[in-house]
């Protein structure tokens, strides 16, 4: 496996300038896969523009300067992807890592108090000795649970960086969601109807708008209205 990346590479999710140089930063394999993520020192140079260059990042980096979902990051290699919070320690400002119209990462402000928690969608479910459940989270968390209570494609409020579940949602009819792929990424939807078929075929989550799209492309961020605050975005 290489360990440079060129520009014109880049997945297209990476909103950065594909010409002005040859190499860009290709993130460590860590809790989010390369196309969902994005460096941390890109999201530095690149998405928070508080530097120039690839040299004044890796000093604010090394500096321990950055938090990710409240813990202290000195790698500038480190993936950053969805619904990740970003604190820069010396300003006290937070970001939560989102995705645009155009499928793209952006950052968005948010106060304090939105920056001690985030929301993680369950992808997978495990027993395990004991019988108890663990949850594996779309950013490479695992929480186990004493019994069984949540489904996958829920998606839970968890307190950072302790993990403590604040509240969950339900993919479930009349709930709002942002659709992270497929031909509407970045808007704001609300789910009718959500098919599990059968065999290896994927399940499909059915929307009041008039349009469908596969589970993987749905993340739950709220009951009747969001959790979070969202770019602004179109809705389709």
């Amino acid at each position: 496996m290489k360990k440079h990346m060129k520009r014109m590479t880049a997945p297209r999710s990476w909103a950065v300038t594909r010409k002005t140089s040859h190499w860009i930063t290709k993130p460590r394999p860590g809790p989010h896969g390369r196309e969902e993520s994005i460096s941390l020192l890109s999201v530095v140079r690149d998405l928070l523009k508080v530097c120039d260059n690839s040299r004044e990042a890796r000093f604010i980096i090394g500096g321990r300067q950055l938090q990710i979902d409240g813990k202290v990051v000195t790698d500038y290699k480190f993936p950053v992807g969805l619904m990740d919070v970003i604190t820069i320690k010396k300003t006290k400002q937070s970001y939560r890592m989102l995705i645009d119209y155009k499928g793209r990462f952006q950052l968005i402000p948010i106060e304090e108090n939105e920056s001690a928690w985030k929301l993680a969608r369950i992808d997978g479910k495990t027993v395990v000795r004991g019988g108890k459940v663990q949850l594996s989270l779309h950013d490479g968390r695992s929480i186990l649970l004493p019994k069984d209570q949540y489904k996958t494609g829920d998606v839970l409020k968890i307190e950072l960086p302790t993990q403590k579940i604040m509240k969950a949602m339900k993919l479930d009819k009349g709930h709002v969601a942002l659709l992270v792929g497929g031909s509407h990424p970045g808007t704001l939807q609300t789910v009718e109807s959500y098919q599990i078929k059968r065999g290896s075929a994927s399940n499909i989550v059915t929307f009041k708008e008039g349009f469908s799209t596969v589970k993987e492309n749905v993340f739950v961020v709220g009951e009747k209205l969001p959790e979070i605050k969202l770019l602004e975005a179109k809705v389709a």
